[in-house]
């Protein structure tokens, strides 16, 4: 079976993540399903940023200066504050432009709403991560509180049926599952995070015991032993941030359901038939 590829912030290896028109490209393109990441500004307006601060490698002022770093929470702007930013391109030089060399700049760019991006499509799908912190609660909106703007937005353009509602930090999910039944819900964990009951050790059953749905792991905590238990138990498994085509045509291999990418387009390549026809594990000799 081929995994579902789903393009990580759009498909930022391409395209500016996050954005109107990185997504438009990424549509046309033919991805159809697309992991983003959602905060709020201070007038409440949920928007698509993956970082709580305004990064400094791609963020830029109306007259075309970078903005340094650490100093811009989301939180503290209202949107029209906001939309003063350009987020078209990677500032040259940057950790973000050395690894996405390929990226195309599309300038005028700004980070949209959330209800702007879910009106993009009405057959694409979304993967919601909300952005809020366990260990630094003051950086963002309560989780409580953006998971039911999140919730809101999502009825209000009809699209319950096309969005998963994930996050690293399980109190929001947690919160709109026992209002929302309803919606998808992805788990997302990692070695570094301690957002879950139970810890690592548990897994992948703190994801059933929370509601279960989709475990996103990270690729590389993903065994074929961990990815078998969770099938058992009824879980879809869809791990991040996959970008080698080695590692996508593993996965597949294992058996995972999809996986998230920033080049959603090299993944689709990665899995032609013919790749997929040997055995997932070099046979002893």
């Amino acid at each position: 079976m081929i995994p579902e590829i789903i393009g990580h912030r759009g498909a930022r290896s391409l395209y500016p993540e996050n954005t109107i028109p990185g997504f438009q490209a990424a549509l046309e393109a033919g991805v159809r399903h697309f992991e983003i990441d959602v905060g709020m500004t201070r007038d409440g307006l949920a928007v698509i940023s993956h970082d709580a601060v305004l990064s400094p490698d791609l963020t830029r002022t109306q007259d075309g200066r970078w903005i340094e770093a650490g100093h811009i929470a989301i939180k503290r702007l209202d949107f029209a504050e906001l939309q003063r930013f350009d987020v078209g391109r990677a500032r040259p030089g940057s950790k973000t432009a050395k690894r996405f060399p390929r990226q195309v700049p599309m300038d005028g760019a700004t980070i949209p709403t959330l209800e702007d991006v879910l009106r993009l499509d009405s057959e694409a799908r979304w993967t919601i991560e909300v952005k809020t912190y366990f260990n630094r609660p003051r950086l963002t909106w309560a989780p409580e509180r953006l998971v039911e703007a999140v919730a809101e937005i999502v009825d209000r353009v009809g699209a319950a049926k096309r969005v998963t509602v994930q996050s690293f930090d399980w109190r929001g999910p947690r919160h709109l599952r026992q209002m929302r039944p309803d919606l998808a819900y992805a788990w997302l964990t990692a070695r570094n995070t301690r957002a879950w009951r139970g810890g690592q050790a548990r897994l992948p059953y703190t994801v059933v015991e929370e509601g279960g749905g989709t475990w996103t792991p990270q690729f590389r905590e993903l065994t074929p032993a961990l990815l078998d238990r969770a099938h058992a138990a009824g879980l879809r498994v869809v791990p991040w941030t996959v970008n080698a085509p080695a590692d996508i045509v593993r996965l597949a291999k294992w058996g995972v359901d999809g996986l998230i990418t920033d080049d959603p387009l090299m993944a689709r390549a990665a899995l032609h038939p013919d790749a997929l026809e040997s055995p997932p594990h070099p046979t002893p000799n």
